[in-house]
């Protein structure tokens, strides 16, 4: 599926690992570099929270990941986990040529707070 840019690919994804992992305040570069604390979001209602972070992990990847383009972020709720948030991240991913490979990760929000990112 990435057949043209495999380690491109790889270095996106340990890009959105790190900067999904890391805590808005503490890159002295950008106050806006990374997620809010989530143990702080509001979890009256799940649906208001799931679309709330949808909307923050696209603004963020839009901002600090270049290489990627048509970002869409999706709540994929599962009936029998209720302790973690799954989302679906599609992009395009735009070599240096100027062409666009779709990619599509899961995007797993955990009960701790902690974000992982897999193929």
């Amino acid at each position: 599926m990435y057949k043209d840019t495999p380690k491109n690919v790889e270095s996106i994804l340990r890009h959105l690992r790190n900067m999904l992992n890391t805590r808005q305040g503490s890159v002295p570069i950008a106050d806006d570099y990374g997620m809010p604390d989530l143990t702080n979001f509001p979890g009256e209602n799940l649906s208001e929270a799931a679309a709330e972070l949808e909307d923050v992990m696209r603004r963020i990847i839009q901002k600090y990941e270049p290489r990627l383009t048509n970002v869409r972020i999706s709540f994929e709720p599962e009936v029998d986990e209720s302790s973690v948030l799954r989302f679906k991240l599609g992009a395009e991913v735009i070599s240096r040529d100027e062409n666009r490979t779709p990619i599509v990760f899961e995007t797993v929000v955990t009960s701790s707070g902690m974000i992982k990112i897999e193929e």
